[in-house]
């Protein structure tokens, strides 16, 4: 057995024991006689007949969502609804959306390959989200990182006979299962985003640690820092040390995987041949997905079907259209002639941006975002990477990265009060600005550093990159067994 062979075993090996000692040293976390059991009390006087027939109360958010503890709260029929329709439209994003939209872009012999990571990585990451990842990052525990309290989804427990439930104060109006489910949708398709920029020359199985990993050390705490009740970042937190606007993942989510991405790219160095997309249609219908999902993706963030929602829909439509329709214009004007596979990135350009943005700005705020993306991005997926030299295959650094730092940048110009609650700089607030430019910096040294240690640490256990061989013939056939006729 090769030296690599015995690291892989060893650090299998490893990484089950580690699993079983997490749950066994868990085990007595879960005692659910509090969930389920009375503590013997003097029975109460009856009630008046008004009051017997009163309905539980529905819970308001609290302000200072590190301190609440809400229970036996009714949800709001409506913002449940909205937000169960949220997480399927969320969810469709990286299955079939992203799965198609890079899938289209790779060559024949890899979109299996391509196709299937999307896939393993929404598996993978909801068991890890289960274990540990919600519990870390949505609740109270450190300006840095949440605590346990929620570790296998323990205390979720509702009386559903009742209609009553404990949610989490930071969606005060629906289920807490319901907003689990939400978030692990932005979870799941973070580190699916990065894959566009390796795709086609790394390892299934390096994939995977890297992917799982990933999602523990990095994703969780920054998701923490922006969104978690107490986050250091969290712009709702009044002991925060900077108030970092991100209304649906600007910084969480598209800097965070496009940093990651650019690691990777320099990790393994570039492909030893490339050649363009199979497919260009499977790109299209995945791009269209992903619009159509995407207002789940924004208005969804508003955790209620109220008039927030409202106008981050319309601003994404907005931002969208206009995004992809400048950067046909530039396409046109430098290249000569306007693509489909253009016209699609700079759809999910105008996505992208509009992100950390969607619940503070307005319509002309929109616009503004929507062309700044489609400029900006078509020169990060021209320009700059060949200013530098790296191969990202899909430009999962140059779209997501470059269009999340656009976005998050004209998020502290464009704010409206009126809108999110925050002004801009256009509004006289020029502090913002500075909050907004701070968080992103912190999120890229951050995930670069840590994302180059987990790079590191798996080429040297098991190898990061396919052999030439491999990569020659096809990721599909070599690792899956599988190709498209």
């Amino acid at each position: 057995m090769t030296l690599k062979k015995l690291a892989r075993a060893g650090l299998i090996a490893a990484a089950l024991s580690a699993l079983t000692s997490v749950f066994f040293v868990s085990a007595p976390m879960f005692d659910h006689s509090a969930a389920y059991a009375q503590a013997p009390a003097a029975a109460p006087a009856a009630p008046a007949p008004a009051e017997a027939d009163a309905p539980p109360p529905a819970c308001a958010p609290n302000a200072d969502a590190a301190k609440a503890v809400l229970t036996n709260c009714t949800p709001n029929s409506g913002d449940t609804a909205w937000m169960l329709t949220s997480v399927a439209l969320v969810l469709m994003m990286t299955i079939p959306g992203l799965g198609l939209f890079y899938g289209g872009m790779v060559r024949k012999k890899n979109v299996g390959d391509t196709v299937m990571t999307s896939f393993a990585v929404t598996c993978l990451v909801t068991i890890i989200w289960v274990v540990c990842t919600y519990s870390m990052a949505f609740t109270a525990g450190s300006p840095w990182v949440g605590g346990l309290s929620r570790a296998f989804l323990q205390g979720i427990v509702s009386d559903i006979a009742k209609g009553i439930g404990n949610p989490n104060p930071l969606a005060a109006t629906i289920p807490e299962t319901v907003y689990i489910c939400f978030q692990m949708t932005f979870a799941i398709i973070t580190p699916a985003l990065i894959a566009g920029a390796f795709a086609e020359r790394m390892k299934f199985s390096s994939m995977l640690w890297f992917m799982g990993l990933w999602a523990i050390v990095v994703y969780a705490p920054v998701a923490h820092w922006v969104w978690g009740p107490d986050g250091f970042m969290n712009s709702g937190n009044s002991d925060g040390l900077i108030k970092v606007l991100d209304f649906a993942g600007g910084t969480v989510v598209h800097i965070n995987a496009g940093v990651a991405g650019l690691m990777c790219c320099l990790m393994l160095g570039k492909r030893r041949d490339s050649g363009p997309g199979h497919n260009m249609v499977l790109t299209f219908i995945g791009a269209s997905l992903l619009w159509v999902g995407w207002f789940g993706f924004n208005a969804g963030s508003a955790v209620t079907a109220g008039m927030q929602a409202g106008m981050a829909m319309l601003v994404t439509q907005i931002a969208t259209a206009v995004a992809a329709f400048t950067w046909m214009l530039v396409e046109w004007m430098m290249r000569k002639k306007p693509t489909v596979i253009g016209i699609c990135s700079g759809a999910v350009a105008g996505l992208v941006a509009i992100t950390p943005a969607s619940g503070f700005v307005g319509p002309v705020g929109a616009i503004c975002i929507g062309i700044a993306a489609g400029v900006v991005c078509y020169w990060g997926v021209t320009g700059l990477k060949h200013m530098f030299g790296y191969d990202d295959s899909l430009d999962a650094f140059g779209v997501h990265a470059v269009g999340g730092i656009v976005g998050a940048l004209l998020t502290g110009v464009f704010a409206v009060e009126q809108y999110g609650g925050t002004a801009g700089l256009l509004e006289g607030n020029a502090v913002q600005l500075v909050n907004q430019a701070e968080g992103i910096v912190i999120v890229i040294v951050y995930d670069a550093i840590v994302s180059l240690i987990i790079l590191k640490i798996i080429d040297i256990m098991i190898g990061l990159r396919v052999s030439e061989e491999i990569e020659r013939e096809g990721l599909d056939l070599a690792l899956h067994g599988e190709t498209v006729q």
